[in-house]
């Protein structure tokens, strides 16, 4: 696969990558409703590599945690984001910002030349690896994470977002109390991969059980120092 700045060739058929432009303003969307609207605090930042691919790995258990860490988070973020939230004039929206759209049913070969396109060429892909939302406790981990890990060589960041879900607000209930506080705690880089640069079914399921025990370990870890 061949790829420049703008985008690429896959197999003869030219591929736009999604816009970097579009990211960094969808940071500067996400800083200005994030804090505006609630208390971030934002912990361990300086641990997302300043330059260069990288992988956040975000729990999931509310709608807010994606914008969330667009908002906190020191770098411009490119999400994976389902296809079902594309919808009308929100579709538009989110490819304007830099975000990737994938089909979740189906092996989405355009979501993922896109999302490894955009860490050959240096730039943050956010990923919610557990798939959905759920209980935001890394418990139930989708291949897909090891999957760009390995292929990429991008270190993993784990992000945990906490405080979303611990209380309603009174205006809109389906979103935490406005100024409340959402904790977002950053950790360590890390390699998923083992050193070998197999990228077999065996080395992806070894590599997805390696993340989810650094992913499970930073969740805790957050939650002690937050006290939540």
């Amino acid at each position: 696969m061949r790829r420049h700045a703008g985008g690429g060739e896959e197999g003869g058929r030219q591929v736009t990558l999604p816009s970097a432009k579009g990211a960094v303003v969808g940071r500067r969307i996400g800083i200005g409703l994030m804090y505006g609207f609630w208390k971030p605090r934002v912990l361990g930042a300086w641990r997302v590599p300043a330059s260069g691919p990288a992988i956040l790995a975000v729990n999931h258990a509310h709608n807010i945690d994606g914008p969330m860490l667009m908002g906190t988070a020191p770098r411009p973020v490119h999400f994976l984001i389902k296809k079902e939230a594309f919808v009308g004039p929100l579709g538009p929206f989110l490819e304007g910002i830099g975000q990737v759209k994938v089909d979740r049913d189906t092996t989405d070969r355009n979501a993922i030349g896109n999302a490894l396109g955009i860490l050959e060429q240096g730039g943050v892909l956010g990923i919610f690896p557990e798939g959905t939302r759920g209980e935001g406790d890394f418990a139930s981990l989708r291949a897909g994470l090891a999957y760009f890990a390995v292929r990429s060589g991008a270190p993993i960041v784990p992000v945990a977002v906490l405080g979303s879900t611990e209380r309603r607000g009174r205006l809109v209930k389906a979103l935490p109390p406005l100024r409340g506080r959402v904790d977002v705690v950053f950790g360590d880089a890390f390699e998923a991969g083992d050193g070998s640069g197999r990228r077999t079914r065996k080395a992806l399921d070894e590599a997805t059980v390696r993340i989810q025990g650094q992913l499970t370990a930073h969740l805790e870890n957050a939650r002690r120092l937050t006290g939540r």
